[in-house]
Order: structure tokens, then sequence, then C-alpha cells
């Protein structure tokens, strides 16, 4: 029982990995949160969703189609609407309203466009199980692991062993300073943008596989939101700490509690994590941000 359940809690910490860690990505470059990054998760999901469903596509194809539409939608609101408000010397807060607003937007978009209701993709996979002694992982599970595992890996190299990397942590330790030196720093924006949203419309599609898509679904990211507070705001490792650790707390209370009460110890533990240690477990400073 108990290591079944902490499978499961893998396989959906996983999946809040993808989203905390653009949260994270976000944050040590620009300072804000960005509540509109969900809503680019849901897009992912539905762009796959409609080729799915039109084309009939394999999976594969539709987890790429649902990776660029979401990282190029990150990149249209980080141009048309985040730049600019750089640009004018805004507060940061400014930031944060317009994401509210850009997601409201995209919710209602999304009703408009696809209609309320719960939309399942057809059936790509067997339903079987993998058995492992006691422990039975589902073939979407198995599925979602490896995705994400490959997705964070690639992450992890790009920001730690490139030269694109460099530049990014570069940025992200101060972005006055990196301008001064000829870096073009918005270019460096843009393409944080474009990973933390194709890290997004991955989980989105992983998401839709799993459970449905709606026009909601991007609330979700208010729980990587939180595995990105519990890691520690800005560092992309402690995002994906946090998200496992969220993942599995879930989890093991729905199996051992009640899944009523889960929401409930999630954000209790946020609430005790903000009045202990407000940092994160492996809060950075603003040098060692990215």
């Amino acid at each position: 029982m108990f290591l079944q359940q902490l499978v499961n809690g893998i396989s959906v910490g996983g999946i809040y990995a993808l989203i905390a860690t653009g949260y994270a990505l976000i944050y040590s470059l620009l300072g804000f949160s960005n509540w509109a990054h969900g809503e680019v998760a849901m897009f992912g999901a539905y762009m796959a969703l409609t080729l799915v469903t039109r084309t009939n596509s394999p999976f594969l194809g539709a987890l790429v189609f649902g990776i660029l539409g979401a990282g190029l939608l990150s990149i249209f609101n980080e141009k048309v609407a985040y730049k600019r408000i750089r640009d004018h010397g805004s507060p940061t807060m400014f930031l944060m309203i317009a994401a509210m607003g850009i997601s409201t937007t995209y919710q209602n978009g999304a009703m408009l466009a696809f209609g309320p209701k719960f939309q399942m993709f057809p059936s790509m996979f067997e339903t079987s199980t993998i058995q492992l002694g006691s422990i039975s992982i589902g073939i979407l599970d198995v599925i979602s692991l490896l995705t994400t595992i490959v997705a964070l890996v690639v992450l992890d190299l790009l920001i730690n062993k490139s030269k694109m990397g460099l530049g990014i942590r570069t940025v992200a330790s101060n972005s006055y300073t990196a301008s001064l030196m000829g870096i073009n720093i918005d270019r460096y924006f843009a393409l944080v943008f474009l990973l933390a949203g194709m890290l997004a419309g991955s989980a989105g599609v992983l998401l839709g596989l799993k459970y449905s898509v709606y026009p909601t679904m991007g609330n979700v990211s208010l729980k990587a939101f939180i595995a990105s507070v519990l890691g520690g705001l800005g560092s992309v490792r402690g995002a994906i700490v946090g998200a496992l650790i969220i993942g599995i707390l879930e989890t093991m209370v729905s199996g051992y509690l009640s899944s009523g009460l889960r929401d409930l110890v999630t954000f209790g533990l946020l609430i005790v994590i903000l009045l202990v240690k407000p940092s994160g477990l492996m809060g950075v400073t603003i040098e060692d941000k990215a």
C-alpha cells in the first residue's frame, strides 16, 4: 500500500514539477509569480487534443504540438504584456496584475472556443498496467514519469551545463549589470518564457491524458506554485523537490486519510513553510537564483 501510494505520488509530483520549474525560472529573472502560467499549460493541452481529434495524430506528435504551442503562447505573453510593462518602468506588482488578467482572459476564451465541458483524449494507450511485485503502474503513469524525467534532465543540463544556461544565470543574478556588459537581456527573458511555456505545455498534455481537458484546468498550477514556494522561489531544483513532496503528500493523505483533506493539508503546509522558513527548503540567495 505504501509503495503503491509512493509511486502514484511521484507520478503526480512529476507533473507538478514541470509547472513549478516554470514558476521558478520566471521568478529568478523577473521576481514575480506568473499567474497566467497555468493557462499556458491548459492551452498546450487543448492544442494537443485538437490535433489528435482532427488528424488522429500519435501521442508523440500531439505532445510536441502541445509543447510548441504552449511555448509560443508564453513568449507572446512576454512580448505583448510583460515586456511593455517593464519598458515603462512600472513596479513588479503590475506584472502580477497583468498575469491575473491574462489568466482570466484565457480561461474565458477557452470556454467560448471549446465549451465548458470536460473533454477526454481518445484512447491512445492500452489500459494495462505493469506489475512490479505488489506495485501496479499504469502505462500512462510510466509515460508521464519518463516524459517528466527527460524534460527535467534536459532543463537541468541547459541551465547548468550550456552557454545559454550561463547567460540565463547571469541575467538572473543581476539583469542591470548584464545589460551593461552588452548582454541582450530581452532575448534571455524570451528564452526563459519559452522554456517555462514548453514545460507547462508538456504538463498540460500529460494532465489531459491522465484526467481530462477543460478551461479551468490551469488552476492546478496553484499546487505547482505551492511547490515552488516550498522548495524556494527562484530555485529550479527546489521547485522539483517541492513538487515531489506535494505530490507524495497528497496521495498519502488521500490513501490513508481522506481525499477531502488533501487540499487542506497542502495549503496548511504552505502556511507552515511561510511561517517557519519563508525562503523555502532550498532557499537561495539572489546571486544563485537560476
